[in-house]
């Protein structure tokens, strides 16, 4: 059967997505309908399909993503030109709350192999992590981490799953916010489950002081912890590399056990988006997400901004009143982050974002919310804290990439699924899963892509089968029976949120 050439989401649409590059005067079956195109509509880009008049609400994802600025003949290229975002500021919201089904829970819940702290949290890898206070002692960080990772990580004699530090350019010359920020942020790094042990590295006369870092890491096995502070020792590359081996012997006696999936932090995100993530990646991954949480296991999503014009129908599913008041309190105190600054609160999507087809905020959020699926909202949590009810919860975060899976990992995430249509090589300090809105990029990338979910455009693969697939992958990664692409790649970044005072 051929391959659809226009895809119409939801049948109450008044808009179909081009799956390919179309040229004005062709004809396309959808929903039903015959419309002869009257431009030339990009691959990804909208078509009406029928007549709006000026003003008129565009629908798609059986929601408004904005209003007409002119006449639109059925047919016609639906973009920027000729369609403007609703949104405005700061809202009211009433809580209506609804009933969410179950997703269905296999009769033998699946498993995978993992760390089990002392903690009672389960890591995905069993590394140890080399974290600075500061940023002067970066270099000393990355140059320990490295030997250390030839020596005893899988490339050498296999102690460990690695050795890793990540970099960052705070922690000195910070104030109130801005330095409670970055403390979040390192702090959530020292109790990670996937570090087995951790060597802190400060430099000594910085803001962000050593022995304050540790209290706040809070409840942490301080036998795997190991820190020095450079200015009093030798040669600090040579003290870190001592200690790293001291953790090393510890940490290699760990095993991996028969974990239930419930054990698993979920963090999701979209980045390079495209038209296609709202149809094919990011529902995809809505569905294992609601299986994940339906089984007792916790999925993490932030992005607040890239939840405008979504966030009724993400606050319908709160799990109670007092959830569904902090979850206002994320939407409206973002929005004012953003009139604090005197920025539109709209200002997205990004260019590449309406070069693949994206016109509105609206649009955006609406495909981006359904990473986490229909789940009940169970939790929000600030910036910088750890997750501890089970289920769907939201983290106050922008939709920065580095910054908004920063978070999640902070807050717990063991394993990142990352949808993206247009492509990124970016990865984290967790094993992050790389999902394809299309095949091109898959094709085009493979060794960014870990699993291609534009096999639904083409209708050579199924959404449960698909979901089957990609809950296999993301168990086998948990359980290190594979290696994500950006392990593979060795792409591990942080990125701290940065708002405050810096002398």
């Amino acid at each position: 059967m051929a391959a659809p050439r226009a895809l119409q989401v939801h049948p109450g649409d008044n808009v179909a997505v081009a799956v390919e590059a179309l040229g004005a005067g062709t004809t396309v079956a959808v929903g039903g309908l015959e419309v002869t195109l009257r431009d030339d509509v990009p691959k990804g880009h909208k078509i009406a399909l029928r007549a709006l008049e000026a003003g008129a609400p565009v629908v798609k994802y059986a929601a408004e993503l904005g209003r007409t600025t002119e006449p639109v003949e059925a047919g016609a290229w639906v973009h920027s030109h000729n369609l403007r975002t609703g949104l405005g500021d700061l809202h009211e919201y009433e809580y209506h709350p609804v009933e969410v089904p179950p997703a269905e829970v296999p009769a033998e819940p699946p498993t995978f192999r993992g760390y089990r702290r002392p903690t009672g949290r389960v890591g995905t890898r069993n590394e140890i992590w080399v974290i600075n206070t500061v940023a002067c002692v970066n270099r000393a960080a990355e140059r320990i981490a490295r030997t250390a990772n030839a020596r005893f990580g899988p490339d050498g004699e296999g102690r460990v799953d690695g050795v890793h530090s990540f970099q960052h350019p705070y922690g000195c010359s910070q104030l109130g916010d801005d330095l409670d920020y970055t403390q979040r942020v390192l702090a959530g790094l020292i109790r990670h489950p996937n570090a087995g042990g951790v060597l802190v590295i400060g430099l000594g006369c910085e803001n962000n002081r050593l022995e304050t870092l540790l209290a706040q890491a809070g409840d942490v096995d301080r036998s795997r912890v190991r820190y020095f502070t450079s200015q009093l020792v030798g040669d600090e590359v040579e003290e870190g590399l001592d200690m790293v081996e001291e953790l090393v012997q510890i940490v290699e006696r760990d095993e991996r056990t028969e974990c239930p999936a419930s054990d698993l932090v979920l963090g999701v995100k979209c980045g390079g988006s495209d038209a296609f993530s709202g149809i094919t990646a990011n529902p995809l991954v809505g569905r294992v997400s609601d299986r994940l949480t339906a089984l007792g296991g916790t999925v993490l999503q932030t992005e607040v901004p890239e939840m405008f014009g979504a966030e009724q129908q993400i606050m319908n599913r709160a799990a109670s009143r007092e959830v569904f008041d902090e979850t206002v309190g994320l939407i409206n105190r973002f929005k004012q982050y953003f009139i604090d600054h005197d920025q539109p609160i709209y200002e997205n999507p990004s260019p590449g974002n309406k070069d693949g087809g994206l016109t509105t905020l609206e649009e955006k959020s609406l495909g981006a919310t359904q990473k986490g699926g229909t789940a009940t909202v169970t939790d929000v949590l600030d910036y910088g804290e750890a997750t501890s009810r089970p289920g769907l919860n939201l983290i106050y975060a922008p939709g920065n990439d580095g910054v908004s899976v920063t978070a999640e990992v902070v807050a717990g995430a063991t394993v990142v699924v990352f949808t993206t249509g247009r492509g990124t090589p970016l990865g984290f300090p967790v094993p992050t899963l790389k999902v394809s809105t299309n095949s091109d990029i898959a094709a085009r990338k493979p060794h960014w892509i870990d699993f291609d979910a534009g096999r639904l455009l083409d209708g050579s693969a199924s959404m449960d089968g698909l979901a089957d697939g990609l809950m296999d992958t993301i168990l086998a990664t948990a359980s290190g029976e594979r290696r994500a692409r950006n392990e593979e790649n060795d792409y591990r970044e942080i990125a701290i949120w940065k708002d405050g005072v810096t002398l």
